[in-house]
C-alpha cells in the first residue's frame, strides 16, 4: 500500500460517521453493576427496567432529541440510566460532560460511590480513564479526563463549578433540590444549560422527583415536552394504559392484596374491564414483548424535546403493597402525604394551604391536660435565644409524630450571664409524670439556637452538655433536610453545630396545624393545653409562604411582618428538629410508642385469677372447693412482672 493510499484510508476512517449504537445497547454490552452501588450486582440488563430503554436511547448520538426530562418516583433506576449515558459518552462518543448534583458534598460522594465503581467494573471505561493514583492521571474526585473529553462533577450551590468550559453533554440530577440561585449568580439549572449552547447537537438529561408544583423545575420541564407515559396492556382486554394510583386497589387492612385493576371500558356497553393484575404479573406487564410502550400525550414546545413520567408503581424493586403501606401511613398527615405524592407517585405537590393559619381557630381547639398524656413516648425541647431572655417549648411525641405542647417557658435574663442558663438547666432536667414511667419521663434531646447576638454564650452552654443530647443548631432557609447528615465543627466554640433546614420544618409544622384539637388524633395531629394564650398562637402563625423571583427563577420562601413575633414557631421548629436528630441517631418513635401502648393495655387488664395450685397434702377436689381452679393441662404460668422497657434515649 502506498503512502497516499494509506493516508486516504486513514482519512476516510476518520470522517466516517460512528455506526448506529444506542445507550441501551452500550449498557447491555459493557456496563457492570457493583455491590457497592447496586442491590443486583452483575451485568446490566435493560430488560430489567424496559421503560428506561427509550429514555436512554433518546440520549444516543444518532437521536435527534436534544433534551430529555424525566419526572419520577423512587427506585425506578433513573440514576443508573444517567450513568449509562455518561459511560456511553466516555467510551463511544467522547466529549465534555457535566454532571450536576444539588450540592458539592453530594457531588463528591456521588463521584466516590457511583462513578468510581462504574469505571473500575467496566473495562472499556477503565481503559479510557487512568487510575487516580497515577501521576498526572487527570482522575480526581471532581474531574475524570479521557481521550476526547472530560467528565466534570459539581454542585448546584457552586457558581464557580457551573462556570467554565463549554460542555456537549449535561446531566442535571434531582433538579428540584437545587437552590434558587448558585452563589447569587442565577438559577443553577439555567447556568449549566448555557454551557451547552456552543454545541448544535448537545444532549441534556434532566431528572428529579418533583416537590412543590409552584416552583418545580422538573414539572416545568415535563410540561414543556411531549409528556410521555409508559402504557401497559391489560392481559384480558388488551387495552394499553398507564399504571396510575387510582388503578391500584386492595382489600381493607390488607396492603399485600394490592393489585393493578384495568380501567378500560367497553366502547359499546361502557362496562369497565376491571381485570386484576397481581404484583407477580408486573414484570410481564412492563415487558416490551407484551406491548408496553411510551405514549406521548402533548405537543412539545420544541420538536427535539421529550419528557417522561415514571412513578414508583413501575419499579421492579418497590412492590405495590409497599406503596399502599406508605400511603396508609401518610394519608392523614399532610406533611407525610406530600412526601408520598412526590416520591412514590412522582407528582408535584400543589399546595392549597397557602393562606395563613387562623390563630383564633387554634385557640378554640385547646385541651385540658397537664401531665404527659398516656400515648406519649418521647419528649424533646427547642430553645430560642433572645438578647433579654430564653424561650423554651417542651414537646411530647407519640405514634406517627402526634404531638402535645407540654410546656412553654419564657426565662427572663441576659444570656451573657449564667443565671438564665441555670434556669434552663433546671427546666431541661425536669421529669414529667407519665402512667407508663414510674419515675416520670425526661427530655430526650434539646436543640439550642446559636444564631443571633449571643452565639458564644450558647456555645459555652452547649459544649459541656452535648453528652446529654443538648445540641447547638443554626437554622438555614432553602432546600435543606430538617436534620443534617453530620454536624460541623468549624465554629469558634468547637461544638458539634447542626445546620437545620428551617423551611422544611416549617412546611411540616404549619401543615399539621390543620389537625389540631381534642377530636383529632393519629399521624401529625397537634394538641395544645388551655395554658397557651392568643399571643402564643399569633406567633405560631406569624409566617406565611410567599413567592419571589431570584435571577428570574420563582422562589417560595417564608415571610413575616417586620414587627411580628415568631418565637413560638421557632421553638417548635427546634423541638421538631431534635426529634429528627434522635431519629437520625437510631430512635424509632413508633416502636417506643408501641411499648408504651402494650404496657398501658396490660396494667388496665383485670387482675388474673390466683393460680390453681393445691396446698401440700391437699388433693385437687379440695383445691377446687376453695374456689381455686387448676391451670389447663400444659399451660405455662408467667410469674414475671411485666414493665415498659426503657429506651436509651429516655
Amino acid at each position: 500500500m502506498t503512502d497516499f493510499e494509506y493516508l486516504f484510508e486513514q482519512g476516510a476512517e476518520a470522517i466516517e460517521p460512528d455506526p448506529p449504537f444506542t445507550v441501551s445497547e452500550w449498557a447491555d454490552e459493557h456496563r457492570h453493576l457493583t455491590s457497592v452501588s447496586s442491590s443486583e450486582p452483575g451485568k446490566w440488563r435493560t430488560s430489567r427496567t424496559p421503560y428506561l430503554r427509550e429514555i436512554m436511547d433518546s440520549l444516543s448520538t444518532y437521536s435527534a432529541i436534544e433534551t430529555v426530562s424525566l419526572m419520577k418516583g423512587v427506585q425506578i433506576g433513573a440514576s443508573e440510566g444517567g450513568f449509562n449515558f455518561v459511560g456511553y459518552t466516555i467510551h463511544h462518543s467522547p466529549g465534555p460532560i457535566m454532571y450536576v448534583l444539588p450540592t458539592i458534598d453530594m457531588a463528591k460522594k456521588f463521584s466516590k460511590t457511583r462513578i468510581d465503581p462504574m469505571i473500575s467494573e467496566s473495562p472499556v471505561l477503565s481503559e479510557k480513564i487512568k487510575p487516580a493514583r497515577s501521576r498526572d492521571s487527570g482522575n480526581t474526585v471532581m474531574q475524570k479526563d479521557f481521550d476526547g473529553g472530560a467528565l466534570f462533577m459539581t454542585g448546584a450551590n457552586s457558581g464557580s463549578g457551573l462556570r467554565g468550559s463549554p460542555v456537549s453533554r449535561l446531566v442535571l440530577d434531582e433538579v428540584d433540590a437545587y437552590p434558587a440561585s448558585a452563589d447569587d449568580e442565577g438559577d443553577p439549572a439555567m447556568l449549566a444549560i448555557k454551557r451547552t449552547s456552543n454545541f448544535p447537537r448537545r444532549k441534556i438529561f434532566i431528572t428529579s422527583s418533583p416537590k412543590l408544583k409552584l416552583n418545580s423545575r422538573i414539572a416545568k420541564s415535563f410540561v414543556e415536552g411531549d409528556q410521555r407515559y409508559y402504557n401497559v396492556k391489560c392481559e384480558k382486554c388488551g387495552t394499553a394504559q398507564p399504571i396510575i394510583w387510582a388503578a391500584i386497589k386492595w382489600e381493607s387492612g390488607k396492603p399485600d392484596s394490592a393489585a393493578f385493576i384495568c380501567q378500560a371500558s367497553d366502547p359499546e356497553t361502557g362496562e369497565i374491564c376491571e381485570h386484576r393484575h397481581t404484583e407477580a404479573r408486573k414484570k410481564f406487564l412492563l415487558s416490551e414483548e407484551h406491548g408496553a410502550a411510551w405514549v406521548p400525550t402533548a405537543v412539545p414546545v420544541r420538536p427535539n424535546v421529550r419528557s417522561y413520567h415514571l412513578s414508583a408503581l413501575y419499579s421492579p424493586w418497590f412492590k405495590w403493597a409497599e406503596c399502599v403501606s406508605e400511603f396508609l401511613a401518610a394519608k392523614d398527615d399532610p406533611a407525610l402525604l406530600q412526601i408520598f405524592v412526590n416520591t412514590v407517585l412522582g407528582e408535584p405537590w400543589e399546595d392549597t394551604g397557602g393562606e395563613k393559619a387562623d390563630p383564633d381557630t387554634l385557640l378554640a381547639e385547646r385541651e385540658a391536660f397537664t401531665d404527659c398524656p398516656p400515648r406519649v413516648a418521647l419528649l424533646t425541647a427547642g430553645v430560642d435565644v433572645q438578647p433579654d431572655r430564653l424561650e423554651v417549648e417542651v414537646v411530647a411525641w407519640g405514634r406517627d409524630e402526634e404531638s402535645w405542647s407540654l410546656d412553654y417557658q419564657v426565662l427572663a435574663g441576659d444570656p451573657s450571664q449564667q443565671e438564665v442558663w441555670d434556669q434552663l438547666d433546671d427546666l431541661l432536667s425536669k421529669r414529667w409524670p407519665h402512667p407508663a414511667f414510674p419515675n416520670g419521663i425526661a427530655i430526650a434531646a434539646t436543640a439550642v439556637d446559636t444564631g443571633g447576638a449571643n452565639t458564644q454564650d450558647a456555645y459555652r452552654y452547649v459544649k459541656p452538655r452535648e453528652g446529654r443530647r443538648i445540641w447547638g443548631i443554626k437554622g438555614y432557609a432553602g432546600h435543606r433536610p430538617v436534620w443534617p447528615r453530620k454536624p460541623s465543627r468549624t465554629n469558634k466554640g468547637r461544638i458539634n453545630l447542626y445546620a437545620i433546614g428551617v423551611d422544611s420544618a416549617k412546611e411540616t409544622i404549619i401543615k399539621r396545624l390543620e389537625k389540631t384539637g381534642a377530636l383529632v388524633s393519629g399521624a401529625g395531629a397537634c394538641h395544645y393545653p388551655m395554658e397557651r394564650d392568643k399571643d402564643y398562637f399569633d406567633q405560631m402563625t406569624a409566617e406565611v409562604k410567599k413567592t419571589r423571583y431570584v435571577k428570574g427563577f420563582k422562589d417560595v420562601y417564608w415571610w413575616k411582618p417586620d414587627h411580628a413575633r415568631n418565637e413560638a414557631l421557632d421553638c417548635r421548629v427546634y423541638a421538631y428538629a431534635s426529634l429528627q436528630g434522635l431519629i437520625a441517631a437510631g430512635f424509632v418513635l413508633n416502636r417506643e410508642a408501641a411499648k408504651v401502648e402494650r404496657y398501658l393495655a396490660e396494667i388496665a387488664a383485670p387482675a388474673p385469677e390466683p393460680e390453681a395450685m393445691a396446698l401440700p397434702g391437699e388433693d385437687e377436689p379440695a383445691a377446687q372447693h376453695r374456689g381455686i381452679q387448676p391451670p389447663p393441662a400444659g399451660a405455662k404460668v408467667n410469674r414475671k412482672r411485666r414493665r415498659v422497657v426503657g429506651s436509651p434515649f429516655m
